[in-house]
């Protein structure tokens, strides 16, 4: 059994990631710590995970992989030290996703403060890096966000099937605000309402704009990201758009067939992403690791339209944690998170 800590426990990915591992047959959760709860019982703070008998400690402590669910900043400050000491860590926040230092004080508003790490850490999406994540021991958590937009235009964008102007509108579940109490994720703020917001730019552009570039060099991209709120707790669909490219595929049911193969094929292996017939709902993935994708082509436009569904508490947070551990600790990439989506 490897001992495994989560820094930030109290967050709702912390507490993913509790409940998941809880069950995972090769893991025991050594430690867990969260800094408004310390010498807390998680049950007392987590009803749910009452039974695993945790104590909430100020530190992870005698562990061999830890997973890092703090806010920015504080992330990287707590990692830093458990990489110098040999503990292979799955970072939650987005403290490692950049490759770049400089991006964060305009993205994040601080300074990076261990920007030695950045060019070591590797970029967690697992369909994308896995020989990388196998032997990594830093790993960067995708944001929810760019796991939906970038698993969905992943195999248009590496076969060179669109041009580089990008549309990619999203809407979430409030659980992917956090936590923390704010008047914008207040329950009369967000019942019966509807809202898109970071218009300028949300956070996760860049990151959604750094792997697909990294997909294929010759696009750059040119993403435009719209973000929208919506009243439910969990789930994000995505919606992407882009111009097929010129002579790529013909415009019509032959071409429209010619990119379903190429995304059936491009996912063929893999366990968590579907390329499904009809489009997706947020409760078809709800409580579990799944992706699921659906392609299409506009004849009327020319243009590709993806629709892709997660749950951003697991494939866009903890689930895709452990599917980065179970590749770190040479375990089945699967194990742990076989779980059915719950319905209704």
């Amino acid at each position: 059994m490897v001992k495994v800590g989560i820094i930030n426990v109290t967050g709702y990915a912390g507490a993913e990631l509790a409940r998941l591992l809880a069950k995972h047959p090769q893991v025991k959760i050594a430690s867990v710590t969260g800094r408004s709860a310390v010498d807390q019982p998680l049950g007392e703070v987590f009803p749910h995970l009452a039974e695993m008998g945790l104590t909430i400690q100020p530190h992870v402590d005698d562990v061999e992989m830890a997973f890092s669910a703090l806010p920015h900043k504080a992330s990287a400050e707590a990692i830093a030290p458990l990489i110098e000491k040999g503990v292979r860590v799955v970072d939650i926040s987005a403290d490692f996703r950049f490759k770049s230092a400089e991006d964060y004080p305009r993205w994040y508003d601080f300074h990076h403060p261990a920007p030695y790490l950045l060019t070591e850490a590797v970029y967690g999406l697992t369909e994308l890096r896995r020989p990388q994540v196998a032997a990594a021991r830093l790993v960067a958590n995708p944001g929810c966000y760019p796991t939906g937009a970038i698993l969905a235009l992943a195999p248009a964008v590496k076969g060179g099937l669109i041009g580089g102007d990008i549309i990619v509108d999203s809407k979430s579940g409030v659980s992917g605000a956090g936590r923390s109490l704010s008047l914008t994720t207040h329950y009369c703020e967000v019942n019966e309402n509807t809202q898109a917001y970071a218009l300028e730019g949300h956070r996760h552009l860049p990151e959604i704009v750094q792997e697909l570039a990294a997909l294929n060099p010759a696009l750059s991209p040119r993403v435009t990201f719209v973000p929208h709120l919506i009243p439910m707790t969990r789930g994000i669909l995505t919606t992407c758009y882009a111009p097929v490219a010129e002579g790529v595929v013909p415009i019509n049911p032959k071409g429209e067939a010619e990119i379903i193969e190429e995304y059936r094929s491009f996912y063929r292996d893999e366990p968590f992403v579907r390329v499904v017939n009809a489009p997706p709902q947020t409760k078809h993935t709800w409580g579990n690791n799944a992706c699921l994708i659906y392609p299409t082509l506009d004849q009327r436009t020319g243009r590709l339209i993806v629709i892709s569904c997660l749950d951003n508490l697991v494939k866009g947070a903890a689930g895709q944690a452990i599917q980065n551990m179970n590749l770190m600790l040479g375990l089945p990439e699967t194990m742990g998170l076989e779980a059915l989506p719950v319905c209704p």
